[in-house]
Parts: structure tokens; sequence; C-alpha cells
């Protein structure tokens, strides 16, 4: 099939499906940045010179999804066979998954993992001679030299670390994205200025384990210290943080949120279960005990904070009593709100060759048990704060009523109120009138 094209025409366009967590949508930001370098512009995946799948891999219904879309795409190929179809990210990093990809999607032109991203213009050039399978095994130094990031809205995320060292048994992101790794503290406040200076209010910085922040550096600086200097970025309103692991949570840096303004008093810190039995089996490197011993800390530290976290349902061998032991710490905690996951098998890890796996039935019943009881939490939390004042960051029109303004609270629930375009941008005071399980309503209050 022919491979000729112009590929730095100004005519050109491309188009990017993403799939995942944050750290994909920032990537594809970076991709994003490198095709608009060479001269491509946004365009819809029908009429695209470019188009290209960032994936994920952190559940198997993620891959077979992608791997269906990849089979839709075949049809461009046949209709306008100088389109380049590229796909990277997580699940191509997983071994033996390029080749699969090249064997069984030979209309595929470029093949990439999570670890050479940035050398997407090259591949480009070098599809036009045909496929390209760059696939690289350890991941390397962290690379600056990414597109200068064009801001899209008041908030953005910033990433300050790359990669996991922690190895829970569930999991599949320290394999596809290596270990961890962390930007200079220059680089990231560069960044943040650089987002500030175009509109962004509020960014959320992110690593898969934030806490370990730059612990590989040279002098170390803790995350701590990054969050105090981020602190400090004139015109910034808001600093949020994702994702935080119990093991390494620590007093300092809850006096660091407690003594920097401009961080929210939300904190996302994914417990998984509330069995010690599952939790060493999951290798998540801490106790019940010790989890709710910092919960308890943090509380009396910052008595308003919103605790969200994340919970794995059915991971193997998992009993009713480990389940009633989860249920009962979501009972003890009260958390504003619980991110539920159904067990996912992924091959490469210790979990996927337990011999205990939970049958989908059981899996299915006990995770509307789970949602049914976060749900009634989640709610009553809402109508405690039904009466309250809280400072909310303007976003934009309501997706549901375009005559109403939304935005969020500092603990990072969602706000619609009667309010005004000007206003986006802005943190205003809001007074809840109505709760929902997911959403406050408010009258904008006056000073």
């Amino acid at each position: 099939m022919s491979r000729s094209r112009p590929v730095s025409a100004k005519k050109d366009t491309y188009h990017i499906l993403t799939y995942g967590c944050q750290m994909n949508e920032r990537d594809t930001e970076s991709l994003a940045g490198f095709l608009q370098q060479m001269g491509y512009t946004a365009s819809t995946p029908e009429e695209a010179g470019v188009l290209l799948i960032n994936t994920c891999c952190v559940r198997e219904s993620a891959e077979r999804k992608i791997l269906g879309k990849l089979g839709e795409l075949r049809k461009y190929k046949l209709a306008r066979p100088e389109v380049v179809i590229g796909i990277g990210g997580c699940m191509v990093q997983q071994p033996g998954m390029s080749e699969r990809i090249r064997k069984e999607y030979p209309y595929v032109d470029i093949v990439f993992g999570t670890h050479n991203l940035h050398q997407l213009p090259r591949m480009i050039e070098q599809c036009q001679f045909g496929q390209v399978v760059e696939v690289w095994d350890s991941e390397g130094e962290v690379v600056e030299d990414l597109p200068e990031r064009k801001a899209e809205g008041i908030k953005a995320h910033v990433t300050i670390m790359y990669g996991c060292n922690n190895f829970c048994s569930y999991c599949i992101v320290p394999h596809v994205r290596g270990r961890e790794r962390s930007r200079a503290p220059e680089d990231v406040v560069r960044e943040v200025q650089s987002l500030v200076a175009q509109g962004v209010k509020e960014v959320t910085v992110l690593g898969q384990n934030v806490n370990s922040y730059g612990k590989d550096l040279n002098p170390r600086v803790s995350f701590a210290d990054l969050l105090r200097t981020v602190n400090g970025v004139e015109g910034l309103k808001r600093i949020r943080f994702t994702t935080s692991h119990p093991k390494d949570f620590d007093l300092a840096l809850i006096a660091a949120m407690s003594e920097s303004d401009k961080v929210c008093e939300h904190i996302h810190l994914p417990v998984q279960a509330g069995s010690n039995r599952i939790l060493a089996a999951m290798n998540r490197g801490y106790s019940r005990e010790q989890y709710m011993e910092m919960i308890g800390q943090i509380r009396q530290a910052m008595p308003e904070v919103a605790l969200t976290t994340d919970l794995i349902v059915g991971f193997p061998g998992e009993t009713e009593e480990d389940f009633a032991d989860t249920l009962d710490l979501l009972e003890k905690v009260r958390y504003d709100n619980a991110f539920t996951f159904l067990y996912s098998k992924r091959s490469g890890t210790p979990a996927a060759e337990l011999a205990e796996q939970v049958d989908a039935e059981t899996k299915k019943a006990r995770f509307q048990r789970l949602l049914q009881l976060q749900n009634r939490i989640s709610l009553e939390h809402n109508k405690a704060l039904i009466g309250s004042v809280q400072e909310v960051l303007v976003e934009g029109r309501s997706k549901t009523n375009k005559e109403l303004m939304t935005g969020r609270t500092r603990g990072n629930k969602i706000v619609v109120f009667a309010g005004a375009e000007q206003q986006v941008g802005e943190t205003v005071l809001v007074r809840i009138d109505e709760a929902r399980t997911w959403t406050l309503l408010g009258t904008m209050a006056l000073l």
C-alpha cells in the first residue's frame, strides 16, 4: 500500500483517541504538541491525516475496547491509504503486545510505548518507508524538551514524576510505566508558571505515587517541599494532587497542606480493601490499622478535609468476611466519594496467578452492596453542607443546564448555581441550598 505523503504540509491534520487516566491525558497533550509543531491541526477521525490511539491497560475491559477500536480504524486505511495510523501507550508496552499488533493489524503504521512518545515526529517521517515498531524496554531519563503546552480552560494537569516502584500484586503500571523518575522542581515550577500566564487558575500535579516524589533527585526534594514551592507561583489559585499511596503519606505532607493556602483540602487516598489479609495479598505495604491512624491524623490537622478513595471488589481469595471488613472501613472512614472497581486479571501480575479467583456473580453482587453504601454516605456528606457558604472556582456553563454555571469547592465537590460567564476563572462564594449524591445546588452569597 502507498505510504507516500507530504508529512509536514500545513494542510495535514490529526486526531488522537485517549483511553485511561490523567497521565495518559497529559501524554496526549504532548503528542498533540509534537504534531502541531510539525504543522498539523486537530481534526475529526474521518478527515485526519494522522490517527493515533493512546492506550490504557489497567483493566481487561479497556484493552478489549481499544483493540476493537483499532479494528474499526481499518476502514479509514481502506478509504484513504495515505492516512497514518499509530498506537502507543501503556497497552502497547506489555510484553508481546507490539508483535501482536504488527501481525494482526498490519495496516497500523506506527507502534510505540510509554517511554518514547517524544520520538513521534521521527517515527511519522520514517513510516513513509514501512511500518515502524519501537517499544523501549527501559524508561531512560526524564525528557524535558517537550512542546510548549497550550492551556485549554482554567485547569491543567502537570506531571511531576513518572513510573512506580510499588508493585502491587494486581497492578500492571510498574511494568508498563517503568521505575519512578522525578522531574526537577524548577522544571515543574516553570511549567506551572507558563500555564498560569495562559490563564490557568488550578493545577493538579500528577504521579503514580506523588508521595515518592524527589527520592531519586540529588539533592533530594520531598513532595511537601514541592507543594510549598508551587504554592508560591503568582496568579495560581488552587493546587490539587493525585495519587497518594497510603504507605508513604506522612505528617510532613499534612503540615505542608495546612500551611499552603492554595493546596485544596481534598485528599485521594486509595485504600483498595479493608481486610488486612487482602491488603497483604495485594502487597500494599500497610495495614488497616495504619491506614486508619493516618486518616485520624489527617482529620485532626484538617477537620474539613474531603477524603476520596479507590476500592477493588473481588480480589482473588476475597471472602465474605474480607468484604465485610471493607464495608466496615467505609462506615468508619466515611469517604466523600469512592471509585470502585471489579478486580480485573492482568497478565504478568502475581494476582493473575492466584488460584482463588472470585466468580463474576459474587463480584457483581458485592460491587452493588458497596456502591449502595458509599452512595448513601456521599449523599449524607453533601446534605451536611446545606446552609453553608462554599468557595467555588467557576469553571463554565453547567453541562446539564446552560442557563446555570458550575464549579468546584476546595473539597472537589461540583456546585451548580446562577452566575455569569465573566466569572469563569474567578472564585465566588455560594450558599448551598440543595444536595444530591454527586452535585450541590446553590445561590451566590452576598458579602
